[in-house]
């Protein structure tokens, strides 16, 4: 089996951050709007080197996404900045009307998501964001796993013409994919070849999936792991081919099990091949205050609680 190691964590908003610097000196259409949160979405170099192209639209967020709108009707391509919980919930609405419905080329940019917000505590963490994103006709939605891919999939995201909802989070997490692998929207990265449980994760939990696989070999299970860092679209193929071979899966996310890329597959699985599926996921609540580690924890949103999930799923092979 492969293995994959690191030398180094960094943030995967810092990714996104230093995406938007490159699109900032290669595309001169990107002008990037940002709701009084410039540090932590990492858009201040974006902001002193492209002054005339960046909007601080202060504590406005749906004033934002209407300014947004209003860019990409003028042939720019905006890329708006907050934390996840204030992209969507609070502006849904704004999304809906005046982004989705007219198919604007929108690229909505979302810091702290999941858990891993940590210390802030539930009213600053979505777990819900993915679910609400993916259910508007047009949206894709995005959900890279460590800070290369990150910055892949922003610089990738400026040559989508449509609306694009990108995530992405606040702790350091391992760096584990190439720097020179190209983002392919809607392409899953098959990471490991296994025979005897598919494991698909998207986010910072693959670096957990991986975790897991090796805990898993030593146990004599075959883990086949699946990076899917496009949600939306989904792709159905590397799913279908993975489950053929292995006759199970188990999908892992920090997110609502309700609504998330467990509940997209499940769709997937029903309609084509249905297969015994373990959820590793939010059992349907709410966050808390805590560090990212202690969260993930308690949550049940690491590699412990994969390996978990693949043995008893397993079972009902």
């Amino acid at each position: 089996m492969k293995k994959y190691t690191f030398t180094e964590k960094k943030d995967t908003r810092s990714g996104f951050g230093d995406g938007l610097t490159e699109l900032g000196k290669t595309n001169p259409n990107v002008v990037a709007l940002c709701a009084d949160l410039i540090g932590s979405l990492k858009m201040g170099d974006f902001a002193a080197n492209h002054p005339e192209r960046f909007f601080q639209v202060g504590i406005a967020e749906a004033n934002m996404m209407g300014m947004a709108a209003g860019l990409a009707i003028g042939g720019k391509i905006p890329f708006t900045g907050t934390f996840a919980n204030f992209s969507t919930a609070r502006v849904y609405d704004q999304v809906r009307q005046a982004i989705a419905y007219s198919e604007k080329n929108v690229k909505i940019c979302a810091s702290h998501a999941g858990l891993t917000l940590g210390e802030d505590g539930a009213t600053h963490q979505t777990l819900e964001d993915i679910g609400m994103m993916k259910m508007l006709p047009g949206m894709v939605v995005i959900n890279p796993c460590d800070y290369n891919q990150t910055k892949a999939a922003t610089i990738a995201i400026a040559d989508y013409d449509g609306p694009v909802y990108l995530r992405f989070g606040r702790p350091k997490v391992p760096v584990f994919m190439p720097t020179d692998e190209k983002f392919i929207i809607g392409k899953a990265i098959n990471l490991t070849e296994g025979a005897d449980v598919t494991i698909v994760a998207t986010g910072h939990l693959v670096w957990e999936a991986l975790q897991a696989s090796e805990v898993l070999e030593k146990k004599g299970i075959s883990a086949e792991v699946i990076n899917i860092h496009t949600i939306k679209p989904l792709d159905e193929k590397a799913i279908l081919d993975s489950v053929k071979k292995t006759g199970c899966i188990v999908t892992a996310e920090e997110h609502n099990k309700l609504g998330g890329l467990g509940e997209s597959i499940s769709r997937v699985l029903a309609v084509n091949n249905p297969t015994p599926q373990e959820f590793v996921a939010v059992d349907d609540s709410f966050g808390e205050s805590g560090t990212p580690m202690q969260l993930m924890e308690k949550y049940n949103l690491d590699s412990k609680s994969i390996v978990a999930a693949v043995e008893k799923v397993i079972l009902r092979k």
